[in-house]
């Protein structure tokens, strides 16, 4: 009996920032990195600043043509890093936009982690209260475990809260497993 060919599951980390650098791309790449230590995986990294200007189009055919990768990968992804900075109590508008255009279907099933930055503690409750939902539309498999990093989190960009570091594991540990259920042919060992 041949064996299945082994290829690296392909994995889109959206970052919900207008500007680089930012804490939600460093969350992000943080956790995809964690992600690459246990399972094969080929990570494309987007920020809302990737779409370009035109990103506030009334329809999806006037999006302009970096919008339309950024929405073809996302709808074309084995999985999803979700990472969000909180402005005025939410995610960006920009990023909801973004995925109202998103195939209602594309993501059913797709394993997701949801991650989010802000200014303080009390925005911690986002993910539960906004992201998680947003997902939920698309029956997508959220990780139970979230990540949320507060700016005091962060020491010039990188995570250097021993908490926060224990959270990524977990929520990565959850990620890896749901890996496992997107493909059996699929190699899950780190590159």
């Amino acid at each position: 009996m041949t064996a299945l060919p082994t290829v690296p599951l392909k994995v889109v980390a959206i970052s919900g920032n207008t500007h680089r650098p930012s804490k939600s791309r460093a969350l992000a790449e943080h956790v995809s990195e964690a992600i690459a230590a246990s399972a094969r995986i080929d990570v494309r990294s987007f920020d809302l600043v990737d779409a370009g200007p035109g990103l506030g189009a009334f329809v999806r055919t006037s999006l302009p043509p970096e919008a339309q990768k950024i929405l073809e990968a996302i709808e074309s992804a084995d999985a999803l890093i979700v990472s969000v900075p909180v402005y005025k109590g939410s995610y960006p508008g920009l990023l909801k936009h973004l995925f109202d255009f998103v195939d209602p279907t594309a993501l059913v099933g797709k394993p997701v982690l949801l991650a989010a930055t802000g200014g303080g503690l009390r925005h911690s409750l986002i993910i539960e209260h906004q992201l998680r939902p947003l997902f939920g539309f698309f029956s997508a498999l959220t990780v139970p475990t979230a990540v949320y990093a507060a700016d005091s989190n962060f020491l010039d960009g990188v995570i250097v809260d021993p908490i926060v570091k224990e959270r990524i594991d977990l929520a990565v540990s959850q990620f890896v497993a749901l890996l496992k259920t997107v493909d059996r042919r699929v190699a899950i060992e780190p590159a």
